[in-house]
């Protein structure tokens, strides 16, 4: 194992997609949400970072081409347990979530089965696409809980009569209750969006890597 900086940033975001989930154990909300944010967000930089850094540096190496789809998808897997946790099991959730999980298990369970041949399977822009999707709805999704809270934290004390004004517009704003109404909206709204997305382009690159794996599923006897 050669032991650099691509690697070492590898492995940084191996540790980090369980820490996104414990995080929410040892600290309350806001400052879990901030946190799990900023952890997940410096991982998926850290993606993009260590090849450019391996590449640039010509330090590619076995153990990082191995480590780095393990990382990827501990980190996807892991944060979207953690959301379906913070966001309950409803549907606008579960299916994308449901799709994406069932992906990787499948394509996972291909490249083993195929052993040598795994090669076969190499790495589209379509999945580098669905991987940064898929980070970026997780981004986004994390911070509906900043959102929230400062939002819950504002309205304490408030009357259901002021709240009702200030939305509209009788009453001054004056702890941007509006602002955080909407990028709540946004975040949640916009985040299941991008998951959506995330989650087609995420069946598409499943089914191309079945296509392109199938001469190699076929029985010595078949034709």
């Amino acid at each position: 194992m050669q032991w650099n900086l691509p690697n070492t940033l590898t492995v940084f975001r191996l540790i980090a997609a369980p820490g996104v989930a414990l995080i929410f154990f040892l600290l309350p909300h806001p400052y879990a949400d901030w946190v799990a944010l900023c952890l997940f967000v410096g991982a998926a930089v850290t993606d993009w970072l260590d090849g450019y850094l391996a590449r640039l540096w010509r330090q590619q190496s076995r153990f990082g081409a191995m480590l780095d789809p393990i990382a990827d998808k501990a980190m996807v897997v892991i944060a979207l347990a953690t959301l379906m946790g913070l966001f309950g099991f409803n549907t606008w959730m579960i299916i994308p979530v449901a799709a994406i999980l069932f992906r990787e298990v499948f394509v996972s369970g291909l490249r083993e089965f195929l052993g040598d041949t795994a090669g076969t399977l190499k790495v589209t822009k379509m999945a580098k696409w669905k991987t940064t999707l898929q980070m970026v709805a997780i981004a986004v999704l994390f911070s509906y809980g900043i959102f929230e809270h400062h939002f819950g934290m504002a309205v304490i004390g408030m009357s259901p009569e002021i709240v009702a004004g200030i939305f509209a517009g009788e009453v001054e704003d004056q702890f941007h209750l509006v602002a955080l109404q909407q990028g709540a909206q946004w975040a949640y709204w916009g985040g299941a969006a991008i998951l959506w997305v995330a989650a087609g382009l995420t069946v598409l690159t499943g089914v191309d890597y079945l296509i392109k794996a199938m001469p190699y599923l076929k029985d010595d006897n078949d034709d």
